[in-house]
């Protein structure tokens, strides 16, 4: 919302300077964005005489001319078609920063002939789009005077962000309303185009007709015959330049006018385009189109609130005003509109359609439902000042919708809710003076009646919906954007509304900080163990030197082929570029091809992981959150080892390390040899619980995937599913159990069949002593020379805790047989001798 300072004096009796006005308005919430101060960015430019123009010596276009600058004569190159002897413009000097074009003059030489400065257009100077020709200033316009100053530009332009829920704040008598409640002044009684009634002798050649009650509760027109549309006098245009808006004609002015002056969007519809004596409020049919004022065609459907006349649809109600019956300088009757409409329609329209519109900002958050009869009396007022003509009587349709409501405050709230002092007094007296009227007040607490400008306050929206649309559809917007009503609205909510008000008049920095009472003095933890799953998981592949990506969730169709990933359902139909168009299966597909990238940049040896999204459909539970490591080419090199290709049990350490961080039970877990098809199938393994459940999967990836991808092997991975790890249960901890006694550590050395995984021999031997067995872990593994075909030897170390007494050494071998024993049932193997 841009209003000029001048422009805000109108509606506000203060002397505050500009420094202190802006400070209040951040105090009671309507944040100011920029102040714009056109003065100083105009200041370097100057009036200046024109003693001579002629033709340039060396070009048709250019005029070579004298110009006085009131501190001297210099010369100046011109092209534009109206330089003229004679004439008073507007100079710039060397060194002057041209707004509207972004350069910095300097003294230069044009065909030949010296030019010493430039004499400048409204467009150049950023104050219009009008580039015909250069300023044309009044013969009385003082040479060598700064040209802003003359013309009145001097007045800062001041920018506030206003919130869904204040439309009020759209306004500039809104505005000044709040700064004079916050004691910055005096709200003046409404300007010379008040809101008293205008005498309309003539019947209206127009009439009304809504067919739905609930998309315009009330609307009011009436006609002005005779008018003489021409522009817009000095004053006005430059109120419109100031905020951004061109002036376009004193009829559309005006209607411009009042949408900021007082929030009120207005319309006029040329009488003489209107087929028919009547204007309907309709919803969109099917086949029905227009050209709008904004020079778009616009196609309403059977959601869209529309004006139309006997042809068919004229307006898109609320938003944009058309063409066809749009007034122009032929002009001589007009009919004026002034309508409620359903906020909630404007909002989904504005949205479908893709327009902003001022007119579109103020009636999707509300209007002021009194304002109808004094708005429309204002503008016929300015219309008849402005253009003359003769006003005719009011019509309508509908009526005035029930607004009032009332709103109570509880005193103790404002300590309990805002931690402020402010008293009862001081909190009512505040209220009065943003327009709330006291209806009953006790010891305890105060009951006011809501003004009705004031939308958001006692109400989730808009105070005059009348209801009868589906409101699911409405879902997605914020309830006090969409305005939908709530009848009989909380009591809690609208005591938290006055609440605010009572706050931010004084000041929102006044607030005093106050902190949340502590629960605990031992804080609980911010995440839950699944929440920091992710972060864990991080942190473990990271510490086992993999360094950490960030990729897109989806990734070119033909590499997500090569991983398994190609649902239609999964294509991206408007993706970011041509080859990021499917989402993606599994983070290892990117983490592969960052690999390939690196080993095309020389880097063949890498070690990377990502915690990302795995996708196999578009439902709620189409997406898993997966822990992913990638190593390939070869281990780094040290002077303690050589370095080795990398293999399937580097992934599946990496896995093993996640899960174990994340405190999954390994002693249940059991791999088996069904990894998906871009691992090698002899070479890959997947990690459960139980027989379904999956925890994660490694191995080396399939030769075939890597060809495609042009990436040299081996290459490896693991993937671990967060979500598939069972949260630990909750209990009290007890207290570690530390025997006293020293542990019994013993090896055996089995031959087994080459196909018997070790897993089957070390799950056997930690189940055969259960509670004496501490540990069991494989320590070699050897086949070869001396040994059966198709054997080989597993030696595990099994470590022997007694916590009662030492062991004997009977026992020690009662134990060792039962181990054995174990290890031969479970797998047919044979201890070695």
């Amino acid at each position: 919302m841009k209003f000029t300072l001048s422009w805000l004096r109108e509606h506000l009796d203060t002397d505050a300077p500009l420094e202190r006005i802006t400070a209040a308005l951040n105090a009671i919430g309507l944040e100011v964005e920029e102040v714009a101060d056109r003065a100083a960015v105009l200041a370097p430019f100057r009036i200046a005489h024109v003693i001579e123009a002629v033709q340039h010596p060396n070009a048709d276009r250019l005029r070579a001319c004298r110009v006085d600058t009131g501190s001297g004569v210099i010369s100046v190159v011109c092209g534009a078609p109206n330089a003229r002897t004679g004439m008073k413009a507007v100079l710039g000097l060397p060194g002057a920063f041209v707004p509207g074009t972004g350069i910095t003059l300097k003294v230069g030489e044009i065909r030949g002939v010296k030019s010493e400065g430039m004499l400048c257009s409204g467009r150049e100077l950023g104050l219009n789009d009008d580039h015909e020709g250069i300023l044309d200033l009044p013969a009385d316009a003082p040479v060598g005077e700064p040209y802003a100053v003359w013309a009145g530009l001097d007045d800062p332009v001041i920018e506030i962000a206003v919130t869904p829920n204040r439309g009020d704040a759209l306004s500039i008598r809104g505005i000044a309303r709040d700064l004079a409640a916050a004691g910055l002044g005096t709200l003046r009684p409404q300007g010379r185009f008040g809101q008293e009634p205008v005498a309309g002798g003539l019947p209206s050649p127009l009439r009304w007709e809504v067919e739905r009650a609930e998309d315009c509760p009330w609307v009011l027109g009436r006609a002005v015959r005779g008018v003489r549309n021409g522009p817009s006098p000095k004053w006005l245009q430059e109120r419109l330049l100031a905020i951004g808006l061109r002036p376009i004609s004193a009829l559309v002015d005006v209607t411009n006018f009042f949408t900021h002056d007082l929030g009120r969007p207005l319309h006029v519809f040329d009488i003489g385009k209107v087929r028919g004596d009547v204007l309907t409020i309709r919803r969109g049919q099917e086949g029905e189109s227009f050209a709008a004022l904004n020079g778009k065609s616009v196609t309403p459907g059977a959601e869209d609130i529309v004006i139309a006349d006997a042809a068919g649809v004229e307006s898109l109600a609320g938003i944009v005003g058309g063409e066809h019956t749009g007034c122009d300088e032929n002009t001589t009757d007009v009919f004026i509109e002034c309508a409620l409409f359903d906020a909630v329609r404007i909002a989904l329209s504005g949205r479908r359609h893709g327009i902003h519109s001022d007119a579109r900002a103020r009636n999707e958050r509300g209007l002021d439902p009194s304002l109808l009869p004094g708005g429309l009396e204002a503008a016929t007022r300015m219309i008849q000042e402005l253009c003359g003509g003769e006003a005719s009587a009011v019509v309508s349709a509908g009526a005035e919708p029930a607004w009032q409501r009332d709103a109570t405050l509880r005193f103790r709230r404002i300590a309990e809710l805002g931690g402020s002092s402010i008293g009862a007094e001081e909190a009512v007296a505040s209220l009065e003076k943003l327009g709330f009227a006291v209806r009953a007040r006790d010891a305890e607490s105060v009951t006011v009646a809501v003004p009705p400008w004031r939308n958001d306050v006692a109400s989730a929206g808009s105070a005059y919906r009348a209801g009868g649309a589906d409101l699911d559809q409405f879902a997605g917007l914020p309830p006090e954007r969409a305005g939908i009503a709530a009848a009989g609205v909380d009591a809690v909510e609208a005591e938290c509304d006055l609440l605010e008000e009572v706050l931010r008049l004084p000041g929102l920095d006044a607030v005093p900080p106050v902190s949340l009472p502590v629960g605990s003095p031992v804080p609980r933890p911010a995440l839950v163990p699944a929440q920091s799953r992710a972060g864990l998981a991080r942190r473990v592949l990271a510490s086992r030197g993999t360094l950490d990506c960030v990729h897109f969730g989806f990734l070119a169709h033909e590499a997500a082929v090569l991983f398994g990933g190609t649902s239609e359902a999964l294509r991206l139909l408007n993706p970011i570029a041509s080859d990021l168009d499917q989402m993606r299966p599994t983070p290892v597909a990117s983490l592969v091809l960052a690999a390939g990238r690196n080993a095309a940049r020389g880097f063949a040896d890498v070690a990377l992981s990502e915690v990302g999204g795995g996708y196999s459909d578009p439902s709620p539970t189409g997406q898993a959150a997966v822990a992913a490591s990638l190593r390939a080419g070869h281990t780094p090199r040290h002077w303690a080892e050589p370095a080795r290709p990398v293999d399937a049990l580097d992934a599946k350490g990496d896995a093993v390390a996640v899960l174990t961080a994340l405190g999954a039970p390994l002693a249940g877990v059991t791999v088996t040899a069904d990894a998906p098809g871009y691992y090698h199938p002899g070479r890959s393994g997947v990690l459960r619980q139980g027989p379904k459940l999956v925890l994660a999967q490694f191995g080396e990836i399939h030769p075939r995937v890597l060809a495609a991808l042009d990436i040299a092997g081996p290459v490896v991975a693991c993937e671990v599913f967060l979500d598939a790890i069972a949260e630990p249960k909750r209990k009290r901890k007890a207290a570690p159990e530390l025997s006293a006694f020293q542990p019994v550590r013993r090896d055996f050395a089995f031959l087994v069949d080459a196909a018997v995984p070790a897993e089957a021999v070390l799950r056997a031997a930690r189940g055969a002593e259960r509670n004496l067995i501490a540990e069991v872990s494989l320590f070699d593994r050897y086949a070869g020379d001396r040994l059966p075909e198709g054997k080989v030897s597993l030696a595990i170390e099994v470590v022997l805790q007694p916590r009662e007494r030492t062991l004997t050494e009977a026992e020690i071998e009662a134990a060792a047989n039962k181990v054995v024993a174990a290890v031969s049932k479970a797998t047919g193997a044979t201890l070695r001798g």
